[in-house]
């Protein structure tokens, strides 16, 4: 009896045995695949991680059960790890079964990774992306890549990853795979996934990309109009400010084989060069480019945002073995970047307080909202690692997507400020252009007046030749002369240079010339007509004076001459010398002094204003 209980127990014991040992759980991160041939498999599932590196975690061989388990679809900073840089490892046992008669060539995609890793394939180096250290190099933006798998049996996918130290503005959730799980399957399967992963991500940011191609159609425009007329600092500006968003949209999205340290180190000048050129925009727009103090000290931030953004983009070059020291001018350089951020709070704090038109109240608000949703991301993007913030994730938190591509506050805002800038350059243009028309017809008109005051033909003088030339630098000059025939004979020539140009010298010279034909007479010298013009002009020019030369021409070669303040004429090659005197308009007490000379035939007597000689402006000679 005693027999049959213990054969009946041990069977028992067999049975339950065999059971457990059938209903063993296998380890966690293994993967059964059953009957792969020509299609693909998502990796999914754990996947057994550990910090730190040695190369024995690479061979199929080594024991990883007391690793922890985590998913390849969240980074390691989301899964027990915040913040953590350096090494860690991957590892994920497969346990494959082909399709009978199935030789095809198989192949494995990675996803992006944080930052740079190696593949192994049953301790075997399968590929990679980037470089380790002691000399690391890794992409500034990362990207998927397939790697050939030597046999498609079952084995061990051992992954070694290297994340870089962090930046201030990076929060403790990075480090390792993210996103979509590795996929497993035959070449062309994974050939075809590579192109569709590329495309998906391609259409996840044509918003961008139409975005980049406006961009720069703008900045094109505005270089050339600038190219024009390089007076209009708008355009400048306008380009600078479309053209650096551009640059980092290629950057980003385009030059997906640039390095991390040209990446950063190109993005942080660009970006500041962005914020300043929104600044000028504001000045010249909002009508504060007058504002000296302003100008002032919009200039000296400039300069202290654009070096910060140019030192903090070299220490990217060196990223890879930063230390505490670096980590420590990146935080310092990052926060100048992000305190000047504020800068443009002021500017539209500025300009309201004056009147503006619908335009530049669009534009004063577009601004002060788009720059309050950039403070608000960048300041709680600062030090998230320590803060715990999420003020950046909330703002680019997606509101809605238009056939998949997705739409944030801050793109929103970028959206409005960009067509509110647009819109009141197109006036402001609008606005000088009217001017500059308005300005052409007045000069048209100061034209039409000069033309009648300055003789076209010269009178005929028995015993006399005379030649005149004049050469306007601006279609209206100061500069005038006049021939008067006496009736005793006599002739006056009268020759000066009004200060200023434009509209308001041709109505001086107008004055000039109404007084010199009401004050000609044969008993008046040409001191006593200049005192009369000097009384006459003083009050009337508005800050202005007008230099000049009289003199009267008698039939037997005699010359009496006055002079106020002009350049003497010149007798055959020689400068006569006259008593130097005050220009008109200036004191009406001032006095001229008279000089007489005698013209012999041949002699020559040239009256010139002072264009003459710098050669670059107005032109007036008169020879006798």
């Amino acid at each position: 009896m005693l027999l049959r209980v213990n054969t009946v127990a041990i069977v028992i014991f067999l049975a339950l045995s065999l059971h457990a040992q059938q209903q063993a759980p296998k380890p966690q991160s293994a993967l059964v695949i059953q009957g792969l041939g020509q299609g693909q498999v998502k990796l999914n599932g754990f996947w057994q991680f550990h910090t730190g590196d040695d190369p024995r975690w690479a061979s199929p061989s080594f024991d990883d059960s007391k690793w922890e388990p985590i998913t390849a679809s969240d980074s390691w900073g989301t899964q027990g790890h915040p913040g953590y840089t350096g090494f860690a490892w991957y590892r994920r046992h497969l346990e494959i079964s082909l399709v009978p008669g199935a030789d095809a060539v198989y192949a494995l995609l990675m996803p992006p990774v944080d930052d740079t890793y190696e593949v192994y394939w049953n301790g075997k180096r399968i590929g990679g992306d980037g470089r380790m250290p002691p000399r690391p190099y890794w992409y500034y933006s990362p990207f998927f890549r397939s790697f050939s798998v030597p046999s498609a049996h079952s084995g061990t996918i051992a992954i070694r990853v290297w994340k870089s130290p962090p930046l201030f503005v990076d929060p403790g959730s990075l480090g390792g795979m993210k996103g979509p799980p590795p996929i497993l399957g035959d070449a062309d399967s994974i050939s075809a996934q590579l192109a569709v992963s590329n495309t998906e991500s391609t259409l996840q940011y044509l918003y961008d990309f139409s975005l980049m191609i406006l961009y720069g159609f703008v900045t094109l425009v505005s270089f050339l109009l600038w190219s024009r007329d390089r007076k209009v600092g708008l355009f400048l500006w306008l380009g600078i400010f479309t053209g650096t968003p551009a640059l980092l949209l290629m950057i980003q999205e385009f030059l997906i084989t640039i390095s991390y340290g040209w990446g950063r180190g190109l993005n942080q000048p660009i970006y500041a060069l962005n914020h300043i050129s929104l600044w000028f925009l504001l000045l010249y727009l909002l009508r504060l480019d007058g504002n000296r103090t302003l100008m002032r000290w919009t200039r000296g931030l400039a300069i202290c945002t654009l070096i910060a953004g140019i030192l903090d983009g070299c220490l990217a070059f060196f990223w890879g073995s930063a230390g505490l020291w670096m980590q420590g001018a990146d935080t310092v350089l990052t926060t100048i970047i992000l305190l000047v951020e504020v800068f443009p709070f002021v500017i539209v704090a500025i300009g309201i307080r004056q009147r503006l038109d619908h335009a530049n109240w669009v534009l004063a608000i577009s601004a002060l909202v788009s720059q309050m949703i950039d403070s608000i991301a960048d300041t709680g993007a600062a030090g998230q690692r320590f803060t715990h913030w999420t003020l950046f994730d909330i703002v680019n938190r997606p509101l809605f997507s238009v056939h998949g591509v997705i739409f944030t506050a801050e793109q929103l805002a970028a959206i409005a400020l960009f067509v509110s800038i647009l819109y009141a350059v197109y006036r402001y243009n609008t606005e000088q252009r009217s001017r500059q028309l308005l300005l052409e017809r007045e000069m048209h008109s100061a034209r039409e007046i000069q033309q009648v005051l300055i003789p076209e033909a010269l009178p005929s003088l028995e015993g006399f030749a005379i030649t005149s030339a004049y050469r306007p630098a601006l279609e209206v000059g100061g500069d005038f002369f006049q021939i008067i025939r006496e009736e005793s004979g006599s002739t006056i020539i009268a020759l000066g240079d009004v200060s200023g140009k434009g509209m308001k010298a041709a109505m001086n010279v107008s004055l000039i010339v109404g007084v010199l034909r009401s004050s000609s007479d044969a008993s008046v010298s040409p001191l006593r007509m200049l005192e009369t013009l000097n009384r006459c002009l003083c009050g009337r020019l508005q800050g202005g004076f007008v230099t000049a030369v009289l003199l009267r021409l008698h039939s037997d070669g005699y010359v009496t001459l006055a002079n106020a303040g002009h350049l003497p004429p010149f007798l055959n090659q020689r400068e006569l010398e006259i008593a130097g005197s005050l220009p008109l308009g200036l004191l009406p007490s001032a006095t001229y002094d008279e000089i007489s000379i005698l013209l012999r035939p041949g002699d020559q007597l040239s009256l010139y204003t002072d264009g003459l000689l710098e050669a670059q402006y107005n032109r007036r000679a008169l020879r006798i």
